[in-house]
């Protein structure tokens, strides 16, 4: 499972949370004078339908640019309810949809220097707006006129219903201000706008106190450590800790890129620990960055939150419009399987010890070893070494086997643009035009920041600049993938893990759900949380697909392709290690859910932690892939709070999907099904309904079945 989080544009993501100062108009004068000379706030030019200005961002930009583009959007607002004739769609929803063009602009210069190019100065500026823009928004989603005129637009469509996508448009912002408070009384909206301006610096807290942790730890090795290590590996551990000023010595960060694949291939132990230890203790160090105290205020105050509105917990409330529609749907599919996945991983420990222990190595296996054994195992069991593996992962022949997959799987084209001709934030940025392959059509651009460095937020992610949309003018897609692979020596390859392939993959397959979208209204670009996985999860499958691996995984001194006794050895292993990397996610999820269930008024986060981990039997062996202190997807914002398990959900979409796939004529590459999944699961984006989506696609309703088979876990008959 991937961390990342699925971008929605910056306004959809504020509006559906919270959101303005009344010091705006008196400050509109001085923004409106500013306007001029701000890079952040002007139309986007040249060529593509205009691009962002990466090349021209300055922080001091930053508070003015998005105080200007409040106060235009407020004005937006303010003419759409102040409008003297009856609400319909068009000058109701249609006149929202338009709105805030500009800020949607600035936030895309707010999202790099906050998520890719962050530093001290940004963060003081963050924290000092986060309040002010969820003032903002809360005066729009408390906005009762404009709310009177949405449900009279809402009421009058079940009477008289409108277009399909329209209908849709107007369910999705009707849910949008209902939920988040449009029909409370005065007193009561007061409260809610007041917690969530607090959560909003919470979850800015949060966020900046796990990259602290991350740039503040880094491990340092002197040359008599590096036993273990590729050769490659040391290459870009050595530029590292050069980088950092520490010449001569080797840098292992404090980031999942990093520390992976030290703890798979270190002969060192009492490293492999401290490297452990630091990791998973990310804002979990009793010092200024420790995240317990925000994680208790944030479960405090979305409890508080939600009561508001009559709800009993966060999770009721969350799920309602979710495909889980509850967390009881939720808990039953987890529940289904966890007794499989910690069973795994009791066979996993016992085949690790076996060798430990006929190795003389007089040790117990500890979450620091569980990697490092499980590699030893992987190559007794299938004869299969990972580094031998990374040998035919290059980073730019990944790259040309994405475009493969897009082009004979969604009909796209990928070219490199022309140096200079589209402003870049950072040196490492590439982009690419996308075409249709048959027509030549313009689709849109992408752009591809594939490596760490100070100030990235670690993971990997998938975001937009501009959204496809037709209803006021066609709009082209900038979609970006950003992700954090360890830069190498000068000169050398970027080789890469399997997961770190399928990763790769897995961020493209938003980046294609993005340029595939044919919808007319921007509010259908956004998503179901335990849906919007889907698109990205099934497209990891055709990385072990022959047509991918005989072309593309080359290896990289040679230019040979993979053995097929290689091939032969990754497939027959393609379920080795699951009890591994089920429990980790499976932990996370129902630890998000279990925290919004309970009541938080006297928790004590670690110990909560500790005592649920211990009823649920979690192995001792492993911990959750996301620690509760850093648990970024759930507690720096609200788009995966109580939805991680949206992972699993779509994950039984992918693996129905996928079997589909399987028994077609031409496997993965079948032109009918491809072209039937791309019409039905990726170009109508929010416009259908998940669930009759996938039905359309499938002929049926997506069982379990396929996701336990696909894990070599033993089959129930129950559905979900």
């Amino acid at each position: 499972m991937n961390n990342h989080l699925i971008s929605l544009t910056v306004k959809s993501l504020i509006l559906c949370t919270i959101v303005v100062s009344t010091s705006f108009a008196q400050n509109k004068k001085k923004t409106e004078t500013m306007q001029t000379n701000n890079s952040l706030l002007k139309k986007w030019t040249g060529p593509y339908g205009g691009v962002p200005a990466f090349d021209k961002m300055k922080m001091g930009d930053v508070k003015p640019a998005l105080e200007t583009g409040m106060v235009e959007n407020l004005k937006e607002i303010d003419a759409i309810t102040e409008n003297p004739d009856a609400p319909t769609f068009e000058n109701t929803i249609v006149e929202m949809e338009k709105s805030g063009k500009t800020l949607d602009r600035v936030f895309s210069y707010y999202g790099i220097l906050s998520s890719n190019l962050s530093s001290a100065d940004f963060r003081k500026i963050q924290s000092e707006m986060a309040p002010v823009l969820s003032e903002f928004s809360s005066k729009i989603s408390q906005n009762k006129k404009l709310f009177d005129r949405i449900k009279t637009v809402y009421e009058n469509s079940l009477k008289n219903p409108l277009e399909a996508d329209q209908q849709r448009v107007v369910l999705l912002v009707y849910e949008r201000f209902a939920m988040n408070g449009a029909e409370l009384n005065e007193e009561k909206k007061a409260r809610y706008a007041e917690i969530n301006k607090e959560l909003s610096t919470l979850y800015t807290n949060f966020s900046n106190n796990i990259l602290a942790d991350e740039e503040n730890y880094v491990t340092y090795l002197t040359k008599d450590q590096l036993s273990g290590l590729s050769e490659s590996m040391i290459k870009s551990a050595a530029k590292t800790a050069s980088d950092k000023g520490k010449e001569g010595m080797y840098a292992i960060t404090n980031t999942r890129s990093s520390m992976d694949p030290f703890l798979t291939y270190s002969n060192e132990r009492e490293l492999r620990e401290k490297v452990w230890k630091t990791y998973y203790s990310r804002g979990d160090n009793g010092d200024k960055f420790d995240n317990n105290e925000n994680v208790k205020k944030i479960l405090i105050l979305r409890k508080e939150r939600v009561a508001l509105l009559g709800f009993d917990n966060y999770a009721d409330w969350r799920l309602q419009n979710r495909m889980a529609k509850t967390p009881k749907n939720a808990m039953e599919l987890m529940n289904a399987v966890w007794p499989s996945a910690i069973a795994r991983v009791k066979e996993e420990v016992a085949d690790m010890q076996a060798i430990a222990d006929e190795n003389g190595d007089n040790i117990i296996i500890e979450p620091w070893d569980y990697r490092y054994y499980a590699e030893k195992v992987r190559k007794q069991k299938y004869d299969l070494d990972s580094d031998e593996v990374k040998q035919y992962l290059q980073l730019d022949k990944l790259t040309q086997a994405l475009f493969f997959v897009a082009q004979e799987v969604f009909n796209f084209k990928f070219t490199p643009v022309k140096e200079g001709s589209v402003p870049v934030f950072h040196e490492d940025v590439r982009v690419w035009e996308v075409t249709d392959k048959t027509s030549g059509k313009f689709i849109g651009l992408w752009y591809l920041d594939p490596f760490a460095r100070q100030g990235k937020r670690s993971g990997a992610w998938a975001t937009t600049y501009r959204n496809y949309s037709t209803f006021d003018g066609e709009k082209t897609v900038l979609g970006s993938n950003n992700l954090n692979f360890v830069k190498p020596a000068p000169g050398e390859p970027v080789l890469v893990s399997w997961d770190d392939a399928t990763t790769f993959l897995h961020e493209f397959g938003h980046a294609l759900h993005f340029f595939s979208s044919e919808v007319r209204y921007p509010t259908l670009n956004g998503g179901v949380r335990d849906y919007t996985e889907f698109q990205s999860q099934v497209l990891e499958r055709w990385l072990s697909t022959d047509k991918v691996i005989n072309q593309f995984l080359v290896h990289y001194k040679t230019g040979l392709p993979m053995p097929k006794e290689l091939i032969a050895k990754i497939k027959k292993s393609s379920t080795f290690n699951q009890g591994f990397s089920t429990t980790e996610y499976l932990a996370s999820a129902i630890m998000d859910m279990k925290l919004h269930l309970a009541d938080p008024t006297n928790m004590d986060v670690d110990a909560f932690e500790r005592e649920t981990l211990a009823a649920m039997d979690m192995p001792k062996e492993l911990v959750m892939r996301h620690r509760t202190p850093h648990f970024g997807h759930v507690f720096s914002g609200e788009g995966y709070a109580t939805a991680y398990y949206g992972y699993m959900w779509a994950d039984v979409l992918t693996a129905d999907a996928a079997e589909a796939f399987q028994e077609a004529p031409g496997g993965f590459y079948d032109k009918e099904l491809s072209a039937k999944m791309v019409k039905y699961l990726f170009a109508p984006r929010n416009s259908v309904d998940p669930a009759e989506a996938f039905k359309q696609f499938r002929g049926r309703d997506a069982t379990i079945d396929a996701l336990l088979r696909d894990r070599g876990f033993p089959v129930p008959e129950k559905k979900i």
